[in-house]
């Protein structure tokens, strides 16, 4: 198993829950990383051998091991993720959008796990535009928020956001988030936010409007004592148990969110992902909430 560091990555929507649920420092983070695998970015391993080393410079040793032979980086990104406000109104790629503007192989699939609803008890997620036309018109005349549908959600909540679809996690929400895929987002709308410098951030209209797929919808699942899959990760949520066993023949990603939780002669930080090989298991008993995910297309 491999034991991996947080990373903490303060931005201008963030808040102080994740601070207080995982205990690390800083009042706006956004994200605390459980799995990030990019160079220049990745969690340092804190176990074993490769104690003190980053994922991203030990996956290639492994990779082939475990079927990931043909990415690049770790398939996964793993996330607690808080929006003290709005997220822009934005939309991911398609794997075919991705290939042509980005000259990359995947798009970016996913998912969240309300830990808490949004304080409107909505987020934004599909469009209401009825056209092409319309969709033009909203867009040329900056209708954003009118051009934006919503659905309701609730805690425990599980979403799944297709590429194309247009969406934003809203203020007062923590989720648990899965990523699979590119790294690439395309903003329509940030409501005219500004950096502590006066700068607005960047909006990738263009981009967006190649890829915004206006039939695109969400809708609200429940795990249910049961894995939920999508095509290319899967995810299950884990409490109330004594042992888990990594049963599946490739690398599960357990992540614990709520409770105590030692590995490999660690205690485990929440907030925090263990990659379990196949035929490892872990001590539950105090887990209160976690999850495990792994991708699909991967097989030893």
């Amino acid at each position: 198993m491999l034991i991996l560091k947080r990373i903490v990555h303060t931005t201008i929507w963030g808040g102080p829950k994740i601070s207080a649920l995982a205990g690390v420092e800083g009042d706006h983070i956004g994200h605390l990383y459980s799995l990030y695998c990019r160079d220049g970015v990745s969690n340092e391993i804190l176990n074993g051998p490769w104690k003190g080393r980053f994922l991203n410079d030990m996956f290639p040793l492994f990779k082939n091991e475990v079927g990931m032979s043909q990415y690049d980086f770790f398939p996964l990104t793993l996330a607690l993720t808080e929006a003290h406000e709005n997220l822009s109104i934005q939309v991911h790629p398609t794997d075919a959008i991705a290939h042509s503007l980005e000259h990359k192989s995947r798009g970016k699939r996913e998912s969240w796990y309300f830990i808490d609803a949004p304080t409107s008890g909505a987020i934004i997620n599909g469009c209401t535009c009825r056209d092409k036309e319309e969709e033009e018109l909203m867009i040329k005349q900056g209708r954003f928020m009118e051009m934006a549908a919503t659905l309701q959600v609730k805690q425990g909540d599980y979403v799944f956001v297709e590429p194309g679809t247009l969406h934003a996690i809203t203020a007062g929400s923590l989720v648990f988030e899965i990523e699979e895929g590119s790294d690439f987002t395309y903003r329509f709308y940030d409501y005219d936010r500004t950096d502590r410098d006066g700068n607005k951030r960047e909006l990738h209209i263009t981009k967006a409007r190649a890829t915004l797929d206006i039939g695109l919808k969400s809708m609200v699942k429940r795990y249910n004592g049961k894995e939920i899959v999508e095509k290319t990760y899967s995810t299950k949520l884990i409490n109330n148990t004594n042992i888990y066993i990594n049963e599946s023949s490739t690398i599960e990603c357990f992540t614990l969110v709520n409770g105590a939780l030692s590995a490999d002669g660690m205690d485990i930080a929440q907030g925090s992902t263990i990659l379990l090989w196949p035929g490892e298991k872990l001590d539950t008993s105090q887990v209160k909430l976690a999850f495990v995910s792994k991708t699909r297309t991967a097989k030893l």
